[in-house]
């Protein structure tokens, strides 16, 4: 999308701008902190666009007047500064029209949030749980590729390695607004090592990526929790534990359960099912939002509907296809070793693309 064409969607940014610089100047506005830090946070970012959008229309101008001097100047001296000018202004020109239309997309207040990752073996038995392992093995080592501090929370490991179900902590830099275009249905081919006839198998696994949400995000009233404490137990259900460590925390209108028992300690097991729990909840609310808005939901790139089919992991072939933009790379070992970012790239500038449309 071309600056022109939003032109008067900054035009009148700009007239919000001189509004809100005036508003904050008033005594009373002042004196009400709360309601003074939220408008001021706001006058912050429309100051980012409105001086890009002023600086782009001072240099549009300049270019302008390099143009006319070019074209109607007898003087060669003349016309030789005005092409130098040109040539300095046109790289920072075409830069500011092709990013300040980005500037116009709202920004999603969850992206600078830690995530909750929770992956689940789906159908292949099995070959499930072991391509579930390698989902969080890929995601592990992007977060470290990253810099960012990966914990499990929860985890059911399967009998023949790998897991039914991996919950674990991303803590870092704006991790939601990278992470949250892999949750869907992720589907491996692939010929299983138990397979003698060399049959190729498909199996899925499904990602629910989740923004952390903290106690000022989602007011859990603790009527309306039912908590139940047992002993941990391993594969095939053998205890673990001597005492009743595990724990398991039900939120009984919204009918969601929550089971921690990695740890030996009562206390941690219960804050990290807590925090699972918390996001759980939170999704649920933002779920039932987004059901009321299909149409935005319909538009966005990875709505984060677990059901879909987003990502082909085909080993054969050595490709992984995701689906939702037709992307097809034939680096499938680079990509299960954390090297994803050649995926979400073109993930978010298809979903900024969208939502420039939407504008």
């Amino acid at each position: 999308m071309h600056i022109e064409t939003v032109k008067d969607k900054f035009e009148d940014l700009v007239k919000d701008y001189d509004k809100l610089s005036k508003k904050i100047s008033d005594p009373e506005v002042m004196n009400d902190s709360q309601k003074y830090q939220k408008l001021l946070r706001q006058h912050a970012r429309l100051k980012k666009l409105v001086d890009k959008y002023k600086r782009y229309k001072d240099l549009k101008q300049q270019a302008e007047e390099a143009e006319e001097m070019i074209e109607l100047s007898d003087d060669s001296e003349m016309q030789e500064l005005a092409e130098e000018e040109l040539e300095m202004i046109q790289p920072e020109l075409e830069k500011l029209a092709e990013e300040l239309p980005l500037l116009l997309i709202p920004d999603d207040p969850d992206d600078e949030k830690n995530v909750i990752v929770e992956i689940r073996s789906g159908a292949g038995g099995d070959e499930a749980a072991l391509f579930a392992g390698d989902l969080y093995r890929m995601y592990s080592r992007y977060s470290e590729k990253q810099g960012w501090k990966v914990e499990v929370l929860s985890s059911s490991e399967s009998g023949v390695g790998g897991f039914k179900e991996i919950i674990f902590n991303v803590e870092g830099d704006s991790i939601y607004s990278r992470l949250k275009y892999e949750s869907g249905v992720h589907r491996v081919q692939r010929v299983p090592s138990t397979e003698s006839s060399g049959r190729i198998h498909t199996s899925t696994a499904t990602v629910a990526v989740l923004p952390e949400a903290e106690d000022v995000d989602i007011d859990i009233d603790e009527n309306d929790l039912k908590i139940d404490f047992f002993r941990s137990s391993g594969p095939g259900g053998q205890s673990v534990n001597t005492t009743d460590s595990a724990v398991r925390i039900t939120h009984v209108p919204m009918d969601i359960t929550v089971s921690c028992q990695d740890e030996k300690s009562q206390h941690k097991n219960k804050a990290r099912a807590m925090k699972i729990l918390r996001a759980r909840v939170r999704e649920k609310i933002e779920q039932e939002k987004q059901e009321e808005r299909a149409e935005a939901r319909k538009s966005q790139v990875g709505s984060g509907d677990r059901s879909e089919k987003i990502r082909t992991y085909n080993f054969p072939q050595g490709r992984v296809s995701d689906h939702r933009i037709n992307l097809t790379i034939h680096q499938l070992d680079d990509v299960l070793d954390g090297q994803i970012d050649q995926i979400i790239d073109p993930l978010i500038d298809e979903d900024k693309k969208k939502k420039l449309e939407k504008l």
